[in-house]
């Protein structure tokens, strides 16, 4: 997704600091272009948006807030997770006796380099609006993570937050019977947000007014369930949120009577080649979702990023998705057992599509659900939080050019030392690599992949639950952070003053 942490102040601040008072330089007679390449500079702003984390009497949340340290970031910042007000509150926000709202209690970051948590209980955890600057901005990363002992949904569910934007694909969603699916909306600015939901299913676009013009009011968040923007049931759906004006932050949550559940986050946008890193090794179901937005049918190559290789499994080699329709695909026990990443390419003219596949672990009463959208490459460096010793997986893939990256550990919520590992990954495979844990670790920890060499990787983390003998599990993707932003150069021209 395209993440605008950057704001036109911090931009102007920036340029400013960077160039003082100057004018772009432009080529000279000669016809060469002497202008300086553009800088990379560390962003000053970072909005972050966490969805309510459940409904249910028997949740446990856990927050985890992270920022990696940034060469050339500013020595000072701060970063602060306040309470949204919900919409059955009227935006006015639950009061103590003196008329001040009541906040609830909610992580409070720290300095870059050193993860703090926090912890929540029951169904009242409300949705959060996050916001750093200086110093604590770059690469800003906060984990939800919450277990449900029982009931419609039960297990893990993560979610890293994310930054507001205005439009957001979610292949995989649902209408089916046993499964209960959510959109959350949350509006982090002053001024009301007004979005579009659409649904699309196996025969295209499904007829609703109910989703048209939402109200989110400012500093709100609510949520919507899918069932009652349509009454058709569908076992594959796409959900598309358009915004009309301001910007939200949006997620869904995908509950199962049987197969537990999981926040399905928004899927990389429309391309015609697409990675879905990182599918559990001992995955006994995976289905894969797509829907090309387009007016053009998509074919599609699908293959298999194994340890060993690109391999295309069997009775699966291609893909056929009508245009305007969401197309699910049942691939079976695909990783057999090995580390593996999706990666889907055109086999004939190239057509925008979005993708994500999800996944159950387990059998019988003890399966679990979870979903990997299509995600953008790790690039300069991307950071999840909230990682657990014995419980944690981290897959990279290099879906096209061997690569080399490096992997760092922070140190621990309640103690331990950082520790670095760095790693190659060869042209057209997976792995689960070894991560690094910090030495003497106390509490959980942040892990952070930056690339160092070679073609574009692709990662994900997995995080299992605590008891041993349920499949709950978690995934979340790794997409560049956008830590830092290119300002381009200026050279100083006071004849600008002149003019």
């Amino acid at each position: 997704m395209k993440r605008t942490t950057l704001s036109l102040i911090a931009c102007a601040t920036a340029l400013a600091a960077v160039t003082g008072f100057a004018a772009v330089s432009a080529p000279d007679g000669s016809g060469t272009d002497t202008a300086a390449p553009a800088a990379r500079l560390p962003v000053e702003r970072t909005s972050l948006l966490c969805p309510a984390p459940s409904t249910s009497d028997l949740a446990e949340t856990a927050y985890t807030s992270f920022t990696p340290v940034t060469k050339g970031a500013d020595e000072k910042g701060s970063a602060e997770l306040a309470t949204a007000e919900t919409a059955e509150d009227g935006g006015k926000g639950e009061k103590d006796d003196k008329g001040e709202k009541k906040e609830k209690p909610v992580v409070q970051p720290k300095a870059p380099g050193t993860p703090v948590a926090g912890k929540t209980t029951g169904a009242d955890a409300p949705a959060l609006i996050g916001t750093a600057e200086g110093g604590t901005a770059p690469g800003w990363t906060v984990q939800q993570t919450t277990e449900v002992a029982a009931g419609t949904g039960r297990g893990l569910q993560g979610v890293n937050c994310t930054a507001p934007d205005t439009e957001f694909w979610f292949p995989g969603a649902s209408t089916a019977t046993g499964r209960t699916d959510y959109v959350h909306l949350t509006n982090p600015d002053d001024s009301a947000a007004v979005v579009d939901i659409e649904l699309y299913g196996k025969d295209g676009a499904l007829k609703s007014t109910v989703g048209e013009g939402v109200t989110v009011p400012p500093h709100t968040s609510e949520s919507l369930l899918l069932s009652t923007l349509s009454e058709v049931k569908e076992t594959d759906l796409t959900v598309h949120v358009g915004v009309r004006s301001g910007r939200v932050g949006a997620a869904v949550q995908a509950l199962d009577d049987k197969t537990g559940g999981d926040w399905l986050t928004a899927a990389a946008d429309p391309a015609s080649e697409l990675v879905l890193p990182g599918i559990p090794k001992d995955a006994t179901a995976v289905r894969l979702v797509l829907f090309t937005p387009g007016g053009t049918d998509a074919d599609l190559k699908v293959r298999l990023a194994s340890p060993s290789g690109l391999i295309t499994p069997a009775g699966h080699e291609t893909v056929h998705v009508k245009a305007g329709m969401t197309t699910g695909v049942d691939l079976g026990e695909v990783t057999r057992g090995e580390a593996g990443s999706l990666v889907l390419t055109p086999t004939d003219g190239a057509v925008p599509v979005v993708a994500a596949v999800r996944v159950v672990r387990g059998k019988g009463d003890e399966q679990e659900s979870a979903f990997v959208p299509a995600s953008d490459p790790v690039g300069a460096r991307a950071t999840v939080a909230d990682n657990r010793a014995k419980s944690t997986t981290l897959a990279l893939s290099a879906p096209g050019e061997a690569a080399q990256v490096k992997v760092t550990a922070s140190a621990g919520t309640e103690g331990g030392t950082p520790a670095t590992k760095t790693y190659t990954i060869k042209a057209g495979t997976t792995q689960n690599v070894d991560a690094p844990v910090p030495a003497g670790l106390k509490g959980s920890y942040a892990l952070t992949v930056e690339t160092v060499s070679g073609g574009p990787v692709h990662a994900s983390r997995t995080l299992t639950g605590s008891d041993d003998d349920v499949a709950a599990f978690t995934v979340q993707t790794l997409p560049d952070d956008r830590g830092m932003v290119s300002v381009p150069n200026a050279d100083e021209d006071l004849s600008v003053l002149q003019k």
